[in-house]
């Protein structure tokens, strides 16, 4: 078998078959347990219509630059050569910079677009950047931002509890009960950032039944926890884990379940919590009657919950989606705050943990090695804001904003440079983006597709695909390294984003800073051997990178011992502090109560005034949607291929719903329907379930805004993306993170002729004068 076969894509490393220049197969790698589908859909689609396949240019923005902005999706393009495109970029970075500062260029990307380590379009556009005189950046992810915010103030870094969560072999020898608040979702853990070589958790599940650990799923969606189908399934209302958790620990408290010796080593702040759940600062007892109303669910079950979770070897996990809510930064602390109290954190069949099965990485029993990586060097400009508030940032100029303990000002954004991601994609209440879009002077993008994001870009370049080019891959916690052969020529004029930023430093005269004099092989020689010295402190003895590229897969031999998340301050904790301000787990956090926010007043909490407010809207908008991770995709990438296609209902988006929902309005199976509110409309077809708590309804993300073009404010979304009708708020001033779940709508039966699909074509082209620069 060839060893130069091998590409690593965000899904999975595949073996790649072409021929006279085509790509004809690409399938997983033999040892890979569980491999994702999402590869099928790239013959075909990588050579396909909708790529961009040259430079091109909105003609609004030819004729009139920023005067045009208003045209943007609406208006043809050019396509032009990229000496032209190259200098209307190098001249529109050059301008801002002179006329406004570097802070007025923001750089999105979300880093998304590639798994190798070296063409990672987030990196080049940040490395190229920082050497231009820096640019506004965004901090923190849409996928988890309030507990990215949360968790430092009370037990540690996310990112580094992560990487260090129980091994799943140690959960399969010890753990009596797997507590999965929402789930534990196969299809959000085909996926890692640097790639995944061995999809493990099915086989890992399937293990921890046969040896005796019980699951229970506490989720509005029984499949969010497929794989154990003897499961038991709370049928919990969105939104209300934190109340559930309050009314555990009260439970735990009332009934002297709480483990005192560890609250009293280990925490601080337990006798403000415990006087909270008391109802001591508002006069309400976090009761599991309290609980019951709120929750659905009944007292006795709240309360003999609690009682199994004391009396057994629990772990408890909390998936990403929980905290993309309103006050989803509560929920990550009422897990620390339960946790704590059943005083099992650090040990091998207990404990917590935020994100098992979130992606392909939390209880890998793999090294912890990131491997190569692009150097990015420094932002001059300390300038940020969080990632999901910007339309907030484009709309509002100059106005103060509260995040963490800071009040920030947003910036004025002249130009926005976006290279490895689709912001038409992750952001919500697209209406309120495409009327924020409208304020950038210049908008330009690296696009591989004619998505969305290109439609409403002024300056379009044409980026290759990770089969078009040679990288490395290797992700954190995965165990493998992968030499990527180039396996189909550039498709049309595609480069690569290194190829365009050596370009355009040339252009901007910084060529020998951002290049270094090197070629893209000689790039991934000088990271992989920058990598080799790291990889030897974790153990990991790596061959010269002629002998690694040559060989094709490196695989790293398994940690020496099994790893078990917080086992160090378990054994000493003044030996080995977390890193909050006391070194211990807070349950009460001075420093957060310092901020003066009444939804984060320093402890777990309950807010009830954004309860309230959300049952007014139920009123209007009686059914709560929930926007999950897809099957048949990464994100919104290749919806356009035939494995995502497959499981469209009439070319739309399915969306579950229950039958008793359906009935009351008409609607049947595999019909189509318009589900909307006051921000929007789309189209979805229906998939009738059983398996989803009535009042709810959930939709896959990804789907590429596809607008019905009738001249209202808010077109029809043709297709079914239902960031159409989430709401763009931030969760809370702690996290300003994303809250796309929580979200109300009504849905109708669709009596109309079904519009066409057009997501996928690409826009209208025209010629447009002379070849050449517009005369200034």
């Amino acid at each position: 078998m060839k060893n130069n076969d091998l590409a690593v894509m965000h899904w999975g490393t595949c073996r790649v078959t072409v021929e006279e220049g085509m790509l004809t197969e690409v399938k997983p790698v033999e040892w890979d347990r569980n491999p994702s589908k999402i590869s099928e859909s790239l013959p075909g689609a990588i050579q396909g219509a909708s790529r961009v396949a040259r430079p091109a240019v909105r003609l609004g923005f030819l004729q009139g630059k920023a005067a045009s902005r208003s045209a943007r999706g609406k208006e043809p393009f050019v396509e032009v050569s990229w000496e032209v495109a190259l200098k209307l970029v190098a001249d529109e970075l050059a301008r801002v910079k002179q006329q406004h500062g570097n802070q007025a260029i923001y750089g999105g990307s979300y880093g998304w677009s590639s798994a190798g380590r070296f063409h990672h379009a987030q990196s080049q556009l940040h490395r190229f950047l920082n050497q231009f005189g820096g640019y506004t950046a965004s901090t923190n992810t849409y996928s988890i931002a309030a507990g990215e915010r949360t968790l430092p103030h009370i037990l540690g870094d996310l990112d580094e509890l992560q990487r260090h969560h129980t091994h799943w072999p140690v959960l399969a020898e010890n753990c009596e009960l797997f507590v999965a608040i929402g789930g534990l979702p196969l299809r959000n853990a085909q996926v890692n950032g640097g790639g995944a070589n061995d999809h493990a958790l099915a086989y890992w599940l399937e293990k921890m039944q046969k040896q005796g650990t019980r699951f229970i799923n506490i989720s509005p969606v029984k499949n969010d926890l497929s794989s154990v189908p003897e499961a038991e399934w709370l049928a919990i209302r969105p939104g209300t884990d934190t109340a559930l958790l309050l009314a555990l620990c009260q439970v735990l408290i009332e009934e002297a379940l709480y483990d005192r010796d560890f609250v009293e080593r280990y925490t601080v702040g337990f006798a403000h919590y415990a006087a909270y759940l008391r109802g001591a600062t508002d006069g309400v007892t976090k009761s599991p009657e309290w609980a019951a109303e709120i929750t659905g669910l009944q007292p006795e079950e709240i309360r003999q919950l609690a009682r199994r979770l004391a009396g057994s070897k629990t772990m408890i996990n909390i998936a990403w989606s929980v905290q993309r809510a309103r006050q989803g930064e509560q929920a990550f602390w009422a897990i620390v705050a339960t946790t704590a109290l059943l005083g099992q954190i650090g040990t091998p069949g207990g404990g917590l943990g935020f994100g098992y099965a979130s992606t392909n990485l939390a209880g890998a029993d793999r090294r912890v090695f990131s491997g190569p990586r692009l150097p990015v060097g420094q932002n001059p400009i300390k300038a940020s804001i969080p990632v999901a508030r910007i339309a907030d940032m484009l709309l509002q100029p100059g106005e103060g904003f509260d995040f963490d303990g800071k009040r920030l000002t947003y910036p004025d954004i002249r130009l926005i440079y976006w290279a490895g991601g689709n912001t038409f994609h992750h952001h919500q209440d697209l209406n309120k983006l495409i009327s924020a879009w409208q304020h950038p002077e210049t908008i330009i993008v690296h696009e591989q597709f004619w998505t969305a994001q290109a439609k409403f870009a002024d300056i379009v370049l044409p980026a290759s695909t990770s089969l078009e080019r040679e990288d490395i891959g290797s992700a954190s916690n995965d165990g493998f390294m992968i030499a990527m052969q180039q396996h189909i020529p550039a498709v049309a004029e595609a480069k690569s984003d290194y190829a365009i930023f050596s370009e355009l430093s040339k252009l901007l005269e910084f060529s020998a800073l951002f290049t270094q004099g090197r070629t893209e092989r000689e790039w991934l020689a000088a990271i992989y051997e920058e990598a080799r010295p790291r990889a030897e402190e974790q153990g990991i003895s790596l061959p010269s990178f002629n002998e690694f590229w040559a060989s094709g897969k490196l695989e790293y031999a398994r940690p020496d011992g099994p790893q078990i998340m917080l086992r160090e301050f378990r054994e000493d904790p003044k030996a080995a502090p977390l890193s909050t301000p006391s070194g211990r787990i807070e349950l009460y956090s001075a420093t957060v109560a310092s901020f003066g926010y009444e939804e984060a007043p320093g402890h777990a909490y309950w807010h009830q005034a954004e309860y309230e407010a959300q049952a007014r809207l139920r009123q209007q908008w009686p059914l709560h949607l929930l926007s999950s991770q897809p099957r048949t995709r990464l994100h919104s990438q290749y919806d356009h291929g035939k494995v995502s296609q497959q499981s469209k209902i009439a070319g739309r988006e399915p969306i579950w719903m229950h039958p008793d929902d359906a009935t009351q309005r008409g609607i049947g199976e595999r019909t189509i329907v318009k589900v909307f509110n006051a921000r929007g409309a789309l189209l979805a077809g229906v998939h009738l379930t059983r398996d989803i708590l009535p009042g709810v309804v959930q939709m896959a993300t990804g789907a590429w805004y596809d607008p019905l073009m009738s001249g209202e404010a808010a077109p029809l979304d043709k297709q079914g993306n239902p960031n159409v009708l989430t709401e763009d708020r931030g969760s809370s001033r702690l996290g300003q993170g994303c809250s796309a779940q929580t979200c109300f709508v009504e849905i109708e039966l669709y009596d109309q002729p079904l519009p066409e699909i057009t997501a996928y074509q690409p826009p209208h082209f025209i010629k447009w004068g002379p070849e050449s620069l517009p005369e200034k």
